[in-house]
């Protein structure tokens, strides 16, 4: 009976020690975008940027949302982060514009604390757009850029009462001439 007791116990000890040991082990694998080297990590850590060299831009906090406006092997690119209950940053999900110069990202995202809905633009060296027309459901936003620059611009999306939103772009040159529409 005593030997059954004894067995019991140092198995019972042994579960406990390896999970005790186990477990914050795995948490410390996971990796989080909480500053601006773990981001690099992050991603570096996903399939398919795993060798790429990684360009922080710009990093903007939205209450519990982290936006990250990066370059990828010089494409634009940005990760996307939320905050956990424990105040570390998780990334959701990862996007990149490959062999551009100018990149538009729409970002549309809320959660219980935050709500998101603007544009992400980032630019390489290489950018030659001077300027943007955006019409947003007939409403007119300009910006203007910076050419040759690396940069990350952020523009707010106007309120409206539809759930949908209409886009259409003009891009212009640093002499104002049109060098494209969609």
């Amino acid at each position: 009976m005593l030997k059954k007791r004894s067995i019991v116990n140092v198995s019972f000890t042994i579960i406990i020690i390896v999970l005790i040991v186990i477990f914050p082990l795995d948490k410390l694998d996971k990796r989080y975008g909480n500053d601006e080297e773990s981001i690099k990590q992050v991603v570096a850590s996903i399939d398919g940027y795993e060798n790429e060299s990684i360009e922080i831009l710009e990093i903007r906090d939205f209450d519990d949302i982290r936006m990250v406006g990066f370059l990828s092997d010089n494409s634009p690119a940005y990760i996307h982060f939320i905050k956990n209950k424990r105040g570390n940053y998780e990334w959701k999900h990862i996007e990149k514009s490959p062999n551009q110069s100018f990149a538009s990202f729409l970002l549309r995202e809320s959660s219980e604390e935050a709500k998101l809905s603007t544009f992400m633009i980032i630019t390489n060296q290489a950018n030659e757009i001077a300027k943007m027309q955006l019409y947003i459901n007939e409403q007119l936003i300009q910006q203007e850029f910076d050419i040759n620059q690396k940069s990350v611009t952020w523009i707010d999306l106007p309120e409206i009462k539809s759930e949908t939103y209409e886009f259409k772009y003009k891009f212009y040159d640093k002499d104002n001439e049109l060098i494209g529409d969609l």
